[in-house]
């Protein structure tokens, strides 16, 4: 992925952050986007790690971004155009921030967590793809990929909120996917399932901490589909 962009959201922690790592030990330039600087500049720290033990020589490797992508929301239109006038290109796009409101039915819904849950997981994937479609069209081999999650195909008690989220990011991904059909981008969908991460806590804490995978051991599996040669269109990867 030398002289690669890749633009990752959620990059602060969990599988964002892990996901930028490994796509930066590959050689790709990572734009790192997050509500928080000093989670930002630990996933750069981590960057530079990697680099150096894969043998990588050239400074970069990292731009931080800090970004709410709720109340900050119109930035994330001029993603794409500065990403390109700074570089030149924007090759890659990873939306892997997610939001997990309060777990209640949904006749209890607050207006407070409908604005923050599809602020990040709906919204935001929609601004991402106006901002970002035409570099990701332009590229010589355009990837994006959005994180999901199974509660959004299998609808579970308590979980409306996040799955309704969720299902509308999946909808507008995969029209997409049809929509550029032909051109070299490739749009994908990635599951992870169970990771050792906030968002895991704050559903369940009463797991076992240690139990899922961290994040790391799923970060590969997602930049595989950030490859020039992946030829994967329009999947949801689990």
């Amino acid at each position: 992925m030398a002289g690669r962009v890749a633009l990752v959201t959620g990059a602060s922690r969990g599988l964002g952050a892990a996901a930028a790592v490994e796509l930066a030990r590959l050689g790709a330039h990572c734009v790192l986007v997050a509500r928080t600087q000093g989670g930002l500049e630990e996933t750069d720290d981590a960057i530079r790690r990697a680099r150096a033990e894969a043998g990588i020589t050239e400074e970069g490797g990292a731009t931080l971004l800090p970004l709410d992508l709720v109340r900050e929301a119109e930035r994330i239109d001029m993603i794409g155009p500065s990403v390109v006038g700074r570089f030149g290109r924007l090759d890659i796009l990873v939306h892997a921030a997610g939001a997990l409101p309060r777990l209640t039915p949904v006749g209890h819904i607050q207006p407070k967590d409908w604005a923050e849950a599809i602020g990040v997981n709906l919204a935001a994937a929609w601004r991402l793809i106006r901002a970002c479609d035409p570099p990701l069209r332009a590229a010589p081999a355009g990837r994006a990929v959005f994180v999901t999650d199974a509660v959004a195909a299998e609808p579970a008690a308590y979980w409306g909120l996040y799955g309704a989220g969720k299902a509308g990011m999946e909808h507008l991904a995969r029209t997409w996917a049809a929509e550029v059909a032909g051109s070299g981008l490739r749009v994908n969908l990635f599951a992870p399932g169970p990771m050792r991460t906030r968002l895991r806590r704050a559903a369940f804490p009463g797991d076992d901490p240690a139990a899922p995978v961290a994040p790391a051991e799923r970060a590969a599996a997602l930049a595989a589909l950030c490859l020039p040669t992946e030829t994967r269109h329009g999947a949801l990867v689990r």
